[in-house]
């Protein structure tokens, strides 16, 4: 029998020895042998990025088409393929917040892009096969009896097959989106001007090639599952994620591989804790916070990494837990309990967190607008002329492509046109806040499906004194389209930004993770909605022509309104990361503007 190939050898090598770093890592080869390795910045990036562009192609191809393939080949209902769908695309969202725990606590980020990308190519070849193997699915229905809803639909087991494809594709996102980038980031020097340089480079290309990819998945791969066939179109997203694990493993001689460093929820429960146990305690000057934070514990960070952040009297509770009592420090300065005592670093980054989660969650309801693009406009799509030319149809799930495109083409706008002007007024160096663009977002969501609303009740209108199809071209979904990819050029990337800037240093994976959840949030808010309204009302149905789908994008637009009078409210309380206080003349103490 032939020996394994080295790459291969090395690759179960590496996910079974110790982690290292870059300034002493231990040689696998050679246990106890200490070696220096330096980053290996661009040399790392063929095999990283070519990874995650081929794990977007494949993930994007395998789903943005999945509530068609529900709908069409399983013959499910069309409002239980939403749900399925919305479910499965909030718990694939969510999975990040899980997968970021497990990597920063146990496994390290290489590990878990590992595990997780087989996990992913897994899931791939079962649903891959659902499209193949004709037991695996229903029987074919003819459009008469499609139509007249007598199509048999999928049974048990052909359910329980669908859904451990579902839940190995959830595993797998959970692990590749938390990890990716942040592992890329790894691969450079932050201590070094090549190094900085590097990395934001890196970030470029990284969300360069990204978009890209989810273009090709969103068109190419969707038009081959379309037009020519199932099975090819999902197994062309399998080969590539094969190719994308071949590519990783490829790395493995050049990569830095940084330890687990421990999860960022033991510190917050020691904060919690600490304080809760101290809770009886009086913390020393109360009304200053600079003179508090010499009487606390509060020793040097020693990370060049880490933003030192200020002591604040927002959350005062929680500074009890800085309070140091005897015996709780070592000789040499270090904590002996840490469960009843915690640095003030530890406490402001806790209160970060508490600060962001507000804010984090008023990004969900606009997201519920965002979803609607994956579901309902397809549905709808499939009641319209889809025909540009004679020859060619546009693919449902392909919808999705023009919000994308419409948030490509405006983010160098608002860069190069929008934030300059704003900036002559506001005097801001961004033009505005981080907030405020988030602001913009929520509005121009919320205006997006107003405009929803009265495109669906044209289409309707059309389809009805059609004979149920509409012979508007789908092209007529386009203005929801762009107003709601500019939405999520303000809005979305306004929040990664934020997070990305307000998060303390360690907790990148988690920033990451959050802007994930806000989608898996919006993905069950939508599914909640549907059932709600279907139960209550008549406004959904499966037969899209005899709902009244305009008026659940009117409800979505009036929480938009709501929530965006909510979130007035928590940015108009929040504080920056790292803004300290100070004494107003009167005594009163204020956080710098």
């Amino acid at each position: 029998m032939a020996s394994p190939r080295p790459w291969f050898r090395r690759c179960m090598e590496y996910l079974r020895c110790d982690y290292f770093v870059s300034d002493s890592e231990k040689d696998p080869h050679s246990p106890g042998t200490i070696v220096k390795r330096q980053p290996g910045g661009w040399k790392c990036m063929p095999y990283i990025i070519g990874n995650e562009t081929f794990e977007r192609v494949a993930s994007f191809g395998l789903t943005a088409n999945f509530t068609v393939y529900l709908v069409n080949e399983l013959h499910m209902k069309q409002v239980s393929a939403t749900n399925l769908a919305n479910i499965f695309s909030g718990t694939t969202n969510f999975a990040p917040l899980l997968g970021a725990f497990i990597s920063d606590a146990y496994w390290g980020r290489f590990r878990t892009l590992a595990y997780s990308s087989v996990a992913t190519f897994l899931g791939m070849v079962v649903l891959t096969l659902t499209a193949v193997v004709p037991d695996l699915r229903p029987p074919e229905c003819t459009q008469a009896s499609e139509q007249a809803g007598l199509c048999t639909g999928p049974s048990k087991s052909q359910l329980s097959v669908l859904w451990i494809s579902l839940v190995l594709l959830v595993i797998g996102a959970g692990g590749v989106r938390p990890c990716s980038i942040t592992f890329g980031a790894d691969q450079f020097d932050p201590n070094t001007e090549k190094g900085r340089i590097g990395m934001n480079s890196f970030f470029n290309w990284y969300y360069c090639t990204s978009t890209a990819a989810v273009m090709v998945g969103l068109t190419v791969v969707v038009y081959i599952q379309d037009s020519i066939s199932w099975a090819i179109g999902f197994g062309v997203p399998t080969g590539l994620m094969f190719l994308a694990i071949i590519l990783f493993f490829l790395g493995t001689r050049l990569y830095i591989y940084v330890p687990p460093e421990g999860s960022i929820f033991t510190g917050v429960a020691q904060v919690l804790t600490a304080a809760f146990k101290k809770r009886s305690l009086k913390l020393p000057a109360p009304n200053n916070a600079e003179e508090q934070e010499g009487l606390l514990y509060n020793p040097t960070i020693r990370s060049p990494r880490v933003l030192k952040l200020p002591l604040t009297l927002q959350f005062s509770g929680l500074n009890k837990a800085a309070i140091k009592c005897e015996g709780e420090v070592k000789e040499d300065g270090s904590i002996a309990q840490p469960w009843r005592l915690c640095t003030v670093q530890q406490v402001e980054e806790v209160k970060c967190l508490i600060r962001i989660i507000p804010v984090w969650a008023s990004g969900i309801v606009c997201f519920v607008a965002l979803a609607q693009q994956w579901t309902f406009a397809v549905l709808q799509s499939l009641r319209m002329d889809r025909h540009l030319g004679p020859h060619f149809q546009i693919p449902p799930g392909s919808l999705g492509a023009i919000a994308l495109l419409a948030l490509t083409l405006f983010i160098p706008i608002y860069d190069q046109v929008l934030v300059p002007v704003a900036r002559h007024f506001t005097k801001h160096e961004s033009g505005i806040t981080m907030l405020q663009r988030q602001g913009v977002g929520m509005v121009i969501s919320a205006i997006s499906m107003v405009v929803a609303g009265l495109i669906e009740v044209k289409r309707r209108n059309s389809a009805l004194a059609h004979g149920g199809m509409s012979p508007m071209s789908v092209l007529w979904l386009v203005p929801q389209l762009v107003v709601m990819g500019v939405a999520e050029a303000f809005n979305a990337v306004g929040q990664i930004e934020f997070y990305n800037r307000q998060f303390p240093e360690h907790m990148q994976t988690l920033a990451t993770s959050l802007f994930n959840c806000s989608l898996a949030g919006a993905n069950y808010m939508s599914t909640v909605l549907v059932v709600i309204i279907k139960n209550n009302t008549s406004w959904i149905q499966d037969d899209i022509n005899a709902a009244r789908v305009e008026n659940f994008y009117y409800i979505i637009a009036i929480l938009g309104v709501v929530n965006f009078v909510y979130f007035l409210v928590v940015a108009h309380f929040y504080r920056y990361k790292g803004m300290p206080e100070y004494k107003k003349n009167d005594g009163e103490l204020q956080s710098l503007p």
